[in-house]
């Protein structure tokens, strides 16, 4: 005898079930083909912020041209002298001589008046937790007429998980750059930081060059996850609708 043929109302049982499975694996790959489309627009992101952050140093924008998504990260140079008198100390990390082993310190953030006028805060770099008082530095503060160059960034927003500052404790958790020049009394000052390039003496403190051009980018493992989770829709659906069409007809059915 020749195989029972699939009952007609089995094919009509899995129409619901089907059209549902062919939303979802729509949804599913979309999503994927949209993680690896971003991870293509991180890249280039990524290309671009290490392009700034190597190119010859020039002079930053103006404060009031200032446009983070243009000039943030660009290599910068600027003359003038520090006001070693009201640096601000910001809790920070840096990575130490063993790896996965941070060392816990500040970074150094002190005014500059600029030859051209106004002032902009900078980052001199880090310093350990043992070093946190000007005094008890190896060199002394560089004083007078200097060149600083570095990397702009802007101001970093405080997340939900970062502490809030305690401007007369002087504790500092993130760069809030109108934050500590109010606390500071500076008036008005640049909307942007340098973070200062590493010094020639490496063993020199405040520690330049910690900036770390890192951004996450995981969207491929993200693509391999929908289309993984689509791929199991499609081996899900298929052996529940092998199994219906593979039930005998019920009495009366």
């Amino acid at each position: 005898m020749s195989p029972t043929p699939p009952r007609r109302s089995a094919f009509r049982d899995l129409l619901a079930p089907g059209l549902a499975t062919l939303v979802c694996l729509a949804i599913l790959i979309g999503l994927g083909v949209w993680q690896l489309a971003r991870k293509g627009e991180k890249e280039a992101l990524i290309a671009r912020i290490l392009a700034r952050s190597k190119a010859v140093p020039e002079a930053p924008p103006p404060p009031s041209a200032w446009d983070p998504a243009r000039d943030e990260f660009r290599h910068v140079r600027v003359s003038g002298r520090f006001l070693n008198d009201r640096e601000t100390l910001v809790h920070a990390l840096s990575p130490g001589d063993a790896p996965g082993r941070a060392l816990q310190g500040f970074s150094v953030v002190t005014p500059f008046a600029r030859d051209e006028g106004g002032t902009v805060l900078v980052n001199r770099g880090f310093v350990p937790t043992e070093l946190r008082r000007p005094e008890d530095r190896p060199a002394a503060p560089v004083q007078g007429e200097t060149t600083v160059t570095g990397i702009l960034r802007a101001s970093e927003a405080r997340t939900m998980f970062v502490p809030a500052p305690d401007p007369a404790r002087g504790e500092w958790f993130n760069r809030d750059i109108a934050g500590i020049a109010a606390a500071r009394n500076l008036g008005e000052v640049a909307p942007y930081m340098i973070e200062a390039d590493a010094s020639p003496d490496a063993r020199s403190w405040p520690r330049g060059g910690q900036l770390r051009v890192d951004l996450p980018n995981n969207h491929l493992q993200y693509a391999f996850t929908w289309f993984g989770i689509a791929g199991c829709l499609v081996g899900v659906f298929g052996f529940f609708a092998w199994s219906r069409l593979r039930e005998p007809p019920q009495p009366g059915g």
